[in-house]
């Protein structure tokens, strides 16, 4: 493979990385609005904080929301729905009544039991046909009317042929009706035998007026589209607002009116691209000095691919969040959890990492939200509360976390809106229904951290509470098939904890890693002196032999590790607690042996790799210096010293700690903890002098 190609493969990663994190910032970018932002920030009720505001443009004042709904809300009980009537009903029961008249003619004229009818059969005919002009010109509906609980003065359209006039619903008939009046009134018609008409037109009084939808909702479409959105216009030169004048409920809406028009005017004479490179520059801050902290700070971050692409994850995601919820009128990003962010973030890294994400995603959603300073300022300050009261590892405090950060939203919300509107009075409480949502949405963050602990390989406190249990399968296994290894995993356990809590370094983490650091001494726990019982195994091997057996315990520590399924990160700590050092014991037994023998040096050495973090140095410390401490028998402090003292610097000096965070400072820290742990450990007393004793 030649050097370009092999340069380019090594090069690979971290341009993948690079890609990701301008594909981040693109997306956010395309998120925002394309039109030029509004130069001024305002609230009814405030001072107005810039020089006086004249008008560079005429511009029309626009309405409020309210007044345009009141203007609906009365088209809408105003309005007069449209009723179309149809002639051919009228033709159709005219011609049947004729015939019907007819056929009853012809029947009667046999019988003869209608003698005026038939001396005067057209007389008839006229007056049925009159009466069925009356009532149809009305018009008959099929049911009660629609809007019958407007009352008989409402009025409403009806379109008869290419007339159109209107009708109150008082002079609209149903079937029923009509054949009330016509029977109250058919006795004392003109005529000698009425009741002849009465079962012939009977039956004619058909519905001829029907409800028209398509011409309702058009008729009414038309009025809402009329309805005028602004009142009053300003003029190019016109004052409107001078400095430090209050905003006032009129000067805000002239405020708000031109700011719409300035947008679109400016809009027009300005690129897109402009004002997405503006966006894109902007994003591209806020994330670059975040990537900037861990690349300075938290580099083990930067370094794997999985934890940063989980990091940008949640910038992409809120980001989008904002977005989604300022595309819908009723909602506004008060209801989104941000707290979620560094409640998870802080389970998995630190707090700081935690508190420098969400201040990233805020600053980013504050560009995409209309809610202006207030959120910023609200968001930021509950995230603080999230970072310092937020511990995964127990229910108690968790919720405890949340009714904090709800507590702080609730009153920041209310001391911000007291400052704008001057009143209680006049806040708008709906807002409070948003931020409790966001606080119960808030408790999703705990149920997500094993979740995503899985998705992205992590490792949780909430995992590792599970995993020191004793009763777990592998630390049953230890206790039962080596329980000194477990009595001397325990010790290390108790002086790494110590250690760790000394220097601020993960203390949790370090003291699980104890537990399992040796769990590959059960494959043969005889092996090793601690769970020996007089008979020693190695009396038979070779001292190559005995090296490898004692080397083994961590090969056979990390496949137990995969095995029973235990975090990657444990599985480090298993490969990195005696790093590359020697089995010194059987090393400097076999040169002796051995004086003319050319030694391998690989035969007596542990494969490593060298701890790197402050965690797995501590370890690396604890776990010699917990096992060198045993073979001293009533010591005193300066054994104990001398011990401590020894065992670190060997490991100094066999470059131990090249790849490893742990400061000087620190490793001095550690040490002064090692010897006063060892001195109650081991029960050394202070010898006093005899006149102290007097």
């Amino acid at each position: 493979m030649n050097n370009k190609v092999k340069s380019t493969l090594q090069n690979l990663p971290l341009l993948v990385k690079y890609l990701l994190i301008f594909g981040v910032v693109a997306f956010i970018s395309l998120l925002f609005p394309n039109n030029v932002k509004f130069k001024y920030e305002f609230q009814e009720g405030q001072s107005w904080r810039y020089p006086d505001l004249i008008a560079p443009f005429d511009f029309a004042i626009q309405k409020t929301d309210e007044e345009i709904k009141a203007s609906i809300d009365q088209i809408n009980v105003d309005f007069s729905p449209y009723y179309e009537m149809n002639l051919d009903v009228v033709k159709r029961e005219k011609a049947n009544f004729l015939a019907a008249f007819d056929q009853q003619i012809a029947d009667q004229q046999a019988a003869s039991q209608f003698v005026d009818v038939l001396r005067n059969p057209n007389k008839y005919k006229k007056y049925g046909l009159q009466l069925l002009d009356r009532y149809f010109n009305l018009g008959i509906i099929a049911n009660e009317h629609t809007y019958s609980e407007k009352g008989n003065d409402f009025v409403i359209n009806i379109i008869k042929g290419n007339t159109e006039y209107r009708q109150t619903l008082q002079n609209i008939l149903t079937k029923k009706a009509v054949l009330d009046l016509m029977g109250d009134s058919l006795p004392y018609a003109p005529l000698k035998e009425p009741e002849f008409i009465f079962p012939l037109i009977e039956s004619a009084f058909q519905p001829n007026l029907s409800f028209s939808e398509a011409l309702t909702n058009r008729y009414k479409d038309e009025q809402l589209s009329s309805i005028a959105t602004t009142k009053g216009k300003i003029k190019k030169g016109d004052l409107i607002i001078p400095q430090d004048g209050i905003v006032t409920q009129q000067i805000y809406q002239s405020l708000i009116s031109y700011k719409s028009q300035y947008e679109a005017e400016v809009s027009q004479n300005k690129t897109h691209l402009a004002v997405f490179a503006g966006y894109f520059l902007l994003t591209s801050l806020i994330i670059g000095v975040f990537l900037l902290y861990l690349r300075l700070e938290a580099w083990e971050v930067m370094e794997k691919f999985n934890r940063l692409l989980f990091i940008l994850m949640w910038i992409m995601l809120y980001s989008y969040l904002v977005y989604l919820i300022e595309s819908f009128e009723d909602l506004n990003a008060w209801l989104i959890p941000f707290c979620i962010v560094p409640i998870v973030i802080k389970s998995f890294f630190n707090d700081r990492i935690a508190l420098f994400i969400h201040i990233s995603i805020v600053l980013i959603a504050s560009f995409l939200s209309s809610l202006g300073y207030e959120f910023t300022f609200l968001q930021i300050l509950a995230g603080i509360v999230a970072v310092l009261t937020s511990k995964e590892t127990k229910w108690s405090t968790f919720f405890l976390s949340i009714f904090y950060i709800m507590v702080t939203l609730g009153l920041g919300y209310l001391g911000l809106s007291l400052i704008k509107e001057g009143s209680l009075y006049t806040i708008d409480w709906s807002n409070y229904a948003y931020l409790f949502t966001s606080g119960i949405l808030t408790l999703l963050a705990f149920p997500l951290i094993p979740l995503l602990e899985r998705v992205f390989g992590f490792t949780s406190s909430i995992r590792l509470l599970e995993l020191a249990d004793l009763n777990r399968p592998l630390l049953k296994k230890l206790s039962l098939e080596a329980p000194g290894t477990l009595q001397h995993s325990l010790q290390v356990a108790n002086l790494a904890e110590a250690a760790a809590t000394e220097i601020g370094a993960n203390q949790l983490l370090v003291k699980v890693a104890a537990l399992y650091h040796d769990i590959g001494k059960t494959i043969e726990p005889l092996n090793y002196i601690e769970n020996q019982n007089g008979l020693n195994p190695h009396d038979d091997f070779t001292d190559i032999e005995s090296a490898k057996v004692i080397i083994d315990h961590v090969t056979e520590g990390v496949v137990l590790a995969k095995k029973y399924r235990l975090p990657s990160i444990l599985i480090d700590f298993i490969k990195t607690h005696h790093g590359t050092t020697k089995v010194e014991y059987f090393y400097r037994k076999f040169l002796k042996d051995n004086p003319d023998t050319e030694v391998k040096l690989s035969d007596f050495s542990y494969p490593g790799p060298k701890p790197t973090s402050k965690e797995q140095t501590i370890l690396m410390l604890a776990d010699s210096i917990e096992a060198a401490s045993k073979s001293l028998k009533d010591p005193s402090i300066e054994e104990i010293s001398d011990l401590v003292d020894k065992l670190i610097d060997y490991k100094i000096k066999h470059d131990q700690f090249t790849e490893s965070e742990l400061s000087f400072e620190e490793l001095e820290k550690c040490r002064a903890v090692f010897k006063q742990l060892l001195k109650s450990i081991l029960h050394v007393r202070i010898e006093y002098p005899e006149e102290a004793n007097e």
